[in-house]
């Protein structure tokens, strides 16, 4: 269903249209391709898979058992990807991945992280990317190009995220600190840093809105804010039931920035609109257990929430939802 014009009821009517229940673990990472109707979901079991999500089809499945497959974005070419390692880290170095779901080939080693990626972005604009680790440092890559083009040093683990237009890019760390830069002119640092007062956890995820008005951060403690991305005031915030140890949960905005969806640690989903927060729009039982990736598609009344099972939801309309194709071969 196309993108058309938000508002509470329609977000209230969103049900799972399609569901993929074939996955061999936890789904790790999944995103959107910016303009064409494509997700990429990796898991557990090392694959990547490549979705239709206009038509609820399964394209393609590939996996890496050598180096694993952890965070996972698309480039701007369709079919190519960027993912990050799990295994062998110390031993290779090969801590990312540029492939192509075409003909599943490497395209492009980047070495340098010496722990695990827990973030990963592409510029909206270029082919340059970022990656944070749990080694405390985010790295800046170019597609075209083996070598890490800049290195930042910081506290903690890092989120890393770029505004819609590719012109800032923000990092988010432990304290509530949110730095952002020029990402032109990075090496010169922040042009500004914000404070999430009282909240000391550190960030899972950082997202800017659409609009590049605002900021989505998620917390280690599972609070979510909503900022202000021009001065950093804090709009709104939520807090919700904590998942078991060592799982996250993810939050979404809407393609308009009205709306913030989020999993919780009850395997419930919620949503709120951003400019009258005290009222949640919608909450929803959910069969999959706790939601570990929740995404928004760019361009459509839809989103994706994945635990072990991937689920697509669109309005409800009153007619029954179809069953999901069978995976390609």
């Amino acid at each position: 269903m196309s993108l058309t014009e938000l508002d509470d009821g329609l977000v209230r009517r969103m049900a799972i249209g399609a569901v993929f229940s074939d996955f061999g673990g936890k789904i790790r990472s999944m995103g959107f391709h910016r303009t064409d109707d494509l997700l990429v979901t990796s898991s557990e079991d090392d694959s990547l898979r490549l979705f239709d999500i206009a038509n609820a089809k399964q394209l393609k499945i590939t996996y890496h058992k050598k180096h694993g497959t952890d965070r996972v974005c698309f480039t701007h070419h369709p079919s190519s990807l960027i993912c990050s390692s799990l295994y062998n880290l110390e031993s290779t170095g090969e801590s990312l991945r540029y492939l192509s779901m075409y003909d599943n080939r490497i395209l492009r080693y980047f070495k340098g992280h010496k722990d695990r990626v827990v973030s990963l972005c592409m510029s909206p604009i270029n082919d340059s990317f970022m990656s944070g680790s749990l080694d405390k440092s985010v790295r800046l890559w170019d597609l075209r190009v083996n070598a890490c083009q800049g290195i930042l040093h910081l506290r903690g683990r890092p989120a890393v995220a770029y505004d819609q237009q590719g012109l800032v890019f923000a990092i988010a760390m432990e304290g509530g600190a949110v730095k952002l830069f020029d990402s032109r002119c990075y090496d010169k640092g922040p042009f500004d840093t914000f404070l999430v007062g009282g909240d000391t956890a550190e960030v899972n995820d950082i997202k800017f809105s659409s609009d590049g008005k605002s900021m989505l951060l998620t917390t280690t403690n599972n609070n979510i804010y909503v900022l202000d991305a021009y001065h950093g005031e804090k709009k709104c915030g939520f807090s919700l039931e904590p998942p078991s140890q060592g799982t996250s949960i993810e939050a979404t905005f809407t393609p308009d920035g009205k709306y913030v969806l989020s999993g919780s640690g009850d395997g419930t989903l919620h949503a709120w609109n951003v400019e009258n927060p005290s009222e949640q729009v919608a909450r929803w039982e959910n069969n999959i257990g706790v939601v570990s990736c929740l995404k928004w598609a760019p361009r459509r009344a839809m989103f994706v929430a994945a635990s072990t099972v991937l689920t697509f939801w669109i309005p409800n309309d009153g007619e029954t939802p179809a069953p999901a194709d069978p995976p390609a071969d």
